[in-house]
């Protein structure tokens, strides 16, 4: 059994883990692990939004930003994916993932320009990045064999590790929380450039990516999922869309993941920004969106046990104020983090 945090990462604990020592976790989970000398990853995530059919402006953007993933600098791995917003955009998110902050910095000054520096018809444009310290990082997985998200650029993953299946363990696999509460500080600010709006964000800012791959599935057990257990995911991300933010979440995704032929997987994820890891937690542990998602979920592999087949995981980030970067161009003002700052003003 393994530490989720790994042993260069280790440190003397002036904060308690929410387990004693031997707790004995009930399955097995995993961890992404970055070579040691991997100190800051990036993820970049571009959005392109409109109504209706697809205008050529948006197909343009995405082809654009494609190659230039694929140019010098580019990012180790990127992935794409759609969804329906609460005010009725279309969006379409490309996600990129480095390990070299100073690559990304080479490659991201031309890149912004070409997305948020120049308005395209009946299209918005945004970019919401974080670059933080893998200290301030943690994943997890179900299974091994198919890396999602940051951790396909990862030198490998874990054995088993203990820190999870309890409330808590999610804090309990970021490097930074054996010494550090993570307490969100400041608020939101807008800066306005010419068109561009960027968002100055609160420090401690989190992240949550968590994803669900049924590909692998056969008939009962796909059934199962997308009768009895996804239709309860999705009440619970309709409801972080929605009204999330009375709880601390500025903005949730529901997004469906597009194969490399711009259809359709069966893959999707959730993901959404919190004012910190403390609002995101407490969603988790008691709010009855979520205490329904748990409960179906452990209905399922209840009765499934060893042998589903469904894959799950996700990333979670906590951010310092300097490792935030938000852009948004001719975007509806519920976009993202734009929310943050009405937030702020009210």
């Amino acid at each position: 059994m393994e530490s989720a945090i790994p042993p260069h990462l280790e440190t003397k604990r002036s904060r308690h883990k929410r387990v004693p020592d031997d707790y004995q976790p009930p399955y097995p989970s995993f961890v992404a692990r970055y070579k040691p000398a991997v100190s800051r990853v990036v993820m970049a995530y571009f959005g392109v939004q409109y109504r209706g059919a697809t205008p050529t402006a948006a197909t343009d953007a995405l082809t654009r930003i494609a190659t230039r993933f694929a140019a010098a600098n580019g990012p180790s791995h990127w992935d794409r994916a759609q969804y329906i917003d609460h005010a009725g955009y279309a969006n379409v998110v490309s996600v990129a993932y480095w390990d070299d902050v100073a690559r990304f910095d080479a490659w991201f000054g031309p890149a912004r320009e070409d997305w948020t520096g120049k308005a395209g018809e009946g299209i918005g444009t945004f970019i919401e990045v974080l670059r933080p310290s893998v200290e301030r990082h943690e994943t997890l997985f179900s299974s091994l064999g198919r890396p999602e998200g940051v951790a396909v650029i990862a030198d490998g993953m874990s054995g088993d590790v203990q820190e999870h299946a309890y409330w808590g363990g999610m804090r309990d696999r970021i490097p930074l929380s054996q010494t550090n509460e993570m307490a969100p500080a400041g608020k939101a600010e807008l800066v306005r450039d010419g068109a561009r709006l960027r968002v100055k964000a609160n420090d401690n800012l989190c992240l949550i990516r968590s994803g669900q791959d049924w590909s692998d599935t056969e008939a009962s057990e796909r059934k199962l999922y997308l009768e009895d257990v996804e239709p309860v995911l999705r009440e619970g991300m309709d409801f972080l869309r929605d009204d999330g933010v009375g709880i601390g979440c500025y903005a949730n995704r529901y997004m469906q993941v597009l194969g490399a032929d711009g259809r359709p997987t069966e893959k999707s994820y959730g993901q959404s920004w919190w004012k910190s890891l403390a609002a995101l937690e407490r969603w988790a542990e008691s709010h009855p969106t979520h205490v329904k998602i748990f409960g179906a979920a452990m209905k399922y592999l209840s009765t499934l046990g060893p042998s589903a087949k469904l894959r799950l995981y996700h990333e979670v980030t906590v951010a310092a104020s300097d490792e935030q970067f938000f852009e948004y161009l001719n975007c509806h003002p519920k976009t993202g983090m734009l929310t943050a700052v009405e937030m702020a003003s009210a």
